[in-house]
């Protein structure tokens, strides 16, 4: 994406555990920067945040065009919602699309439409899907996943959970496991976060999409992130918490070494003792599925 989306914002805030607000002080990236960064144990990103400086643009599709575009495996490209040069930022993905089509033509990419903060609320998914329209259709050779995102919001982390949920191995296993583990426990729900990031990993739910939110895991991954945050400023850790009322009890507690788990039952009565040790013997054999640092 071109100079000022907010790439390295939000690489910040999901890899680099800055809150929203500190981005403000983030300098502009200078060509590539190259991050490695181990997410799920053994599975190591190697995040390379392009700046999207004009000349930067014309020595990506030049002198480093297959060093930037070769091996892809997941390719991600922000435009600012904001921009006053919309022709050339099409023009610009449209490059990348060629580069992509040429070294890496079975690369997932996905688009995000960021800052959508900027936009009035209740014109923000009539311009989403206009710009989602025109990005589809000049990328039909390639299977998009378009996001509108900000930093300000649980959106960012919907993305980036989608993102690298496409990257983990066996992922439909885990869920498989995280399905029978449901129905062993009676839990309504039960979500799997990333460690470090909270970035949701999997999920099983038997709850109604019409009548809950379908955006609740990634808010809470943006809340909990925050008061994890907040946490290590004080020195403390995070361990978990217990949430209940007349509704629901909700329970979040560390898992594997790179996991944490939340367990949602629609009753308000659940033993807090009990629902901890269904936890506790579920993590041996989780940790098959989900290995350790190494």
């Amino acid at each position: 994406g071109k100079s000022g989306a907010g790439k390295t914002s939000m690489r910040s805030i999901i890899f680099a555990n800055h809150m929203a607000r500190d981005t403000m002080r983030l300098a502009p990236t200078l060509d590539v920067e190259h991050t490695h960064v181990r997410f799920m144990g053994n599975l190591v990103l190697n995040l390379w945040d392009c700046g999207g400086q004009y000349r930067f643009y014309e020595s990506y599709f030049d002198s480093q065009r297959d060093t930037i575009f070769r091996n892809v495996e997941v390719l991600i490209y922000v435009f600012d919602i904001e921009s006053a040069e919309l022709d050339n930022d099409f023009t610009l993905f449209d490059g990348v699309i060629e580069a992509m089509e040429q070294n890496s033509p079975d690369a997932a990419i996905f688009v995000l439409i960021h800052k959508m903060d900027l936009v009035v609320e209740e014109d923000r998914q009539k311009l989403f899907k206009q710009r989602e329209k025109v990005i589809m259709e000049m990328s039909q050779q390639f299977n998009i996943c378009c996001f509108g995102t900000s930093i300000w919001d649980e959106t960012l982390y919907r993305a980036w959970s989608q993102i690298v949920y496409s990257l983990i191995p066996n992922v439909k296993l885990l869920e498989t496991q995280l399905d029978d583990f449901a129905g062993i426990c009676g839990a309504d729900e039960v979500v799997l976060f990333e460690k470090a990031t909270f970035l949701v990993i999997s999920h099983v739910s038997t709850l109604s999409t019409e009548k809950y939110d379908s955006h609740r895991f990634e808010r809470i991954s943006n809340i909990i992130k925050q008061f994890k945050l907040s946490c290590s400023k004080t020195q403390s850790n995070f361990q978990g918490m217990e949430v209940r009322n007349s509704h629901f009890s909700a329970f979040i507690d560390v898992f594997t070494g790179n996991t944490y788990m939340m367990v949602i039952m629609m009753r308000p009565d659940v033993s807090t003792t009990l629902t901890h040790l269904n936890i506790a013997a579920a993590r041996k054999h989780f940790e098959k599925f989900i290995p350790e640092n190494t």
